[in-house]
């Protein structure tokens, strides 16, 4: 403000501008209390809206003034610096502990920030997070959710994208803590190792676990109404639900301040893109990231800006958990670009995958929704080399003569409803069709380019160069009594929306605090005896006592797959990546859905086997492959429902995870070991067998035509169940199934064109499902 002397030292007439500027401030006045002050304002949003349109001939307009070029260069020469070209660095003794699918103790906090919301019905998250807070509670306004990308093609048509997602999946809490991996914040994910398909319960419905849409099945239908949570229209009586393996991460350490400031580049991004004008959403700032660096986080300075800038963290940053912490060293990577983060695209994720895979010395293991990549520049449309680092890996392992495996998990059939022959799956088609051309049909395939250049993929007795793919397949027992028939005239989804009413009753107050003990879970066994017949000691389970009709028939088993969603590599039991990044071009290529994954090394080491000779292990990667072997291999035991005191239910930073030793323990520590191979493929060959024999589950390797599919498939019975309920021999069989393991069918409709070119699938939609 200037002082008063500066205008009459420059000769102005003081009473005579005092004179004039009088009225013109009154009239100022009057018009900022009429709605013309309201109508300018929203002109002005309107015309910085209409401006966008100059965008479609610009698509660079991001990145094409000075100010923005020079924070692109300094966003490179940082990355340059950095291992796999990651905008974060390599980070020393961060505290990491793997967890997956078990009920976390989470403390509640006083302000919570988040960005995105669920892909599904977003605008029922946003809204429902924010009424967690309503006005007049203490933490009123600490929730603020913002919604990105922006669909409205009248506003946004420049800046649009209808086929990509944030896929990211990360919590930061304080700067204290980070929850990094592949796990959703949705219904349906939460799940034990037995991976139950059933919840009915005769003695009560206060022993069910999975209430309203809790309980669901991606391949019988997808979510319906999500927005009214407690109606559910698949029927508990008649289908089993989908069970899930994830895998995900705790961070403590300073890799926390670089998944906050990814957070912080996405929501100042979204802020300048989407709510400019608004200022309900403030802009961010970032402690270490002041002066010339707040533009590698997005903070604008506009002329006149809406909003605060807030700085991060809240409290003094030499309070969190920085600086040695553990033994993990730790980097976060990303795919990030243009739509997602205002950035040039960044494709650190594949960049880390491909070298950590071409450099491996004995074993790959990967546990991936999908498997869709290339080996070289001949797959259009397919761009992610991953596939060309493990041929690779693969032919120079054959070369110098050792022992090498790549151990792939992934689903059996991607989660989407409908039988394979149908005109409503061909998009499902399209993603197995692209998935067995990366792995095994036509001359660029993963296993065709391994042949090409001497090594047979499939010699199991050569030192020579192996690649095998897995799926995982469940069984378990409908305990289904006349109750649970729907009677006429009352639907069962009606029955079932009323159960989850009462089960979910009476937990949550407006303001989030606990108001009363909800019946959810509180009588459940401890463990489904059925389920857990796969598991460690669970060879009795198909003869456990039955609550429902005193001899029930065969009818009441069911099956299906267990779905792989995790997003995770380990390498020589040593090197782990887990995130969100599915293994195809939509995660892998940095320009389509954004990700974010962390690269761990642990310099704890145990001594530990690898091909029958003396290995120093990571403890980290070590344990986390031990641990998801045996699981698959049963050879872990069943898990209570109630995860309360269960070590790895725990955030990091109060204990260890437990790694429950023992022989079994020591059976899977050498991941080269002839007899663990032998048990691997010994029980997915006979389970394969088994779920074929009794139930035709598919896909499989039986079926080679559309023809044969038809044939294949049980009529008149519904998805799921017994192919033939009348035989005798069916528990005797099902005893017989360990773990979850079953081959994938390479040779699947292999004689047939598994999607056709249609409006689902052509050139303009086929980046959709690679």
């Amino acid at each position: 403000m200037a002082a008063p002397y500066q205008e009459a030292e420059q000769g102005e007439d003081r009473s005579l501008r005092d004179h004039l500027d009088r009225p013109l401030e009154s009239l100022r006045q009057r018009l900022q209390d009429s709605n013309l002050s309201d109508l300018k304002a929203k002109a002005t949003v309107f015309k910085h809206k209409i401006g966008k349109i100059q965008n479609l001939v610009n698509p660079n307009h991001l990145h094409d003034e000075e100010h923005e070029k020079e924070t692109d260069e300094r966003r490179a020469f940082v990355a340059k610096s950095h291992r796999f070209e990651s905008f974060a660095p390599l980070r020393e003794a961060n505290k990491i502990k793997w967890l997956f699918l078990l009920r976390l103790n989470v403390h509640k906090k006083q302000s919570i920030s988040k960005i995105g919301g669920s892909l599904l019905k977003s605008a029922h998250s946003k809204h429902a997070l924010e009424a967690l807070c309503p006005e007049g509670t203490p933490g009123f306004g600490n929730i603020k959710v913002m919604r990105h990308p922006d669909h409205n093609v009248f506003e946004n048509a420049a800046d649009m994208t209808f086929y990509w997602a944030h896929h990211e999946k990360f919590i930061v809490i304080d700067y204290n803590l980070a929850f990094i991996g592949g796990l959703d914040l949705c219904f349906g994910r939460w799940d034990s190792r037995q991976h139950s398909l059933t919840d009915l319960h005769p003695e009560g419905i206060q022993n069910e676990v999975w209430p309203g849409q809790d309980f669901n099945n991606c391949r019988v239908m997808d979510f319906q109404n999500v927005m009214d949570w407690n109606s559910n229209l698949l029927n508990k009586a008649d289908y089993g639900r989908m069970p899930w393996h994830d895998v995900h991460m705790g961070v403590i350490g300073d890799c926390v301040y670089d998944i906050a400031e990814h957070f912080i580049l996405r929501w100042n991004f979204c802020k300048r893109d989407k709510y400019k004008h608004s200022d309900k959403y403030d802009w961010l700032m970032l402690k270490g990231r002041e002066g010339p660096d707040e533009k590698l986080i997005g903070v604008q300075r506009p002329t006149h800006p809406m909003g605060q800038y807030i700085q991060h963290p809240l409290g003094p940053i030499e309070t969190k958990n920085f600086g040695p912490q553990g033994t993990v060293n730790a980097q976060i990577v990303r795919s990030s670009c243009d739509w997602s983060s205002g950035i040039l695209t960044e494709h650190s994720i594949q960049t880390a995958y491909c070298d950590i895979i071409r450099n491996a010395q004995h074993y790959v293991y990967i546990e991936n929704q999908f498997f869709i990549t290339a080996t070289g520049d001949k797959q259009f449309p397919i761009y992610n080399t991953i596939g060309k680092a493990i041929v690779d890996a693969c032919v120079r392992a054959s070369k110098e003569g050792r022992k090498f495996r790549v151990i792939c998990i992934i689903p059996a059939i991607p989660g989407f409803a409908g039988n394979l022959n149908e005109e409503a799956a061909t998009g499902t088609r399209a993603i197995m069709d692209y998935q067995y051309k990366s792995i095994c049909r036509g001359e660029y395939s993963i296993m065709q380019q391994i042949a090409a250049q001497g090594v047979d993929p499939k010699n199991a007795d050569a030192l020579a160069d192996h690649i095998f793919f897995f799926n995982l397949r469940i069984f378990d027992r409908l305990n289904k009594t006349p109750v649970q028939v729907e009677k006429p005239g009352v639907p069962h989804q009606n029955v079932q929306r009323t159960q989850a009413g009462d089960i979910m009753g009476s937990t949550t107050g407006g303001g989030g605090e606990r108001v009363g003990e909800a019946g959810y879970n509180q009588g459940a066994p401890s463990v489904d005896p059925v389920a857990a017949s796969a598991m460690l000691h669970g060879d009795k389970a198909p003869e456990a006592p039955w609550t429902g009709n005193p001899e029930p028939g065969d009818h009441t088993f069911i099956q299906e797959e267990l779905y792989i969603h995790s997003k995770l590599l380990i390498v020589d039991d040593r090197v782990v990546i887990c995130g969100s990044a599915n293994l195809n071009d939509r995660s892998q290529l940095g320009s389509r859905d954004s990700e974010l994954a962390i690269v761990m090394e642990d310099t704890r080491t145990i001594n530990s086997m690898m091909d029958g000779q003396p290995y120093v292990a990571g403890h980290h990667a070590a344990t986390l492959r031990r641990f998801l072997w045996r699981e698959h291999l049963g050879l872990l035991p069943p898990q209570d429902l109630n995860g309360s005191n269960d070590a790895n239910a725990q955030p990091p930073g109060d204990c260890d995870s437990n790694i429950y030793g023992g022989e079994e323990d020591g059976f899977v520590a050498d991941p080269l070991d002839d007899q663990l191979w032998e048990l691997w493929t010994g029980n997915a060959t006979r389970n394969t067998d088994i779920f074929r024999d009794l139930f035709h589950a598919d896909p499989d390797d039986c079926l080679k035509s559309f023809q044969d599919y038809s044939k294949f498939l049980p009529k008149g019975i519904k998805q799921g169940h017994l192919y033939d309920p009348s035989r005798t021999d069916v528990k005797e069989k099902l005893k017989q199934i360990r773990g979850h393991l079953v081959w994938m069918p390479l040779d699947f409709l292999k004689d047939s064109q598994m999607a056709e070119t249609g409006l689902q699938v052509n050139a303009i939609t086929e980046s959709i499902y690679t």
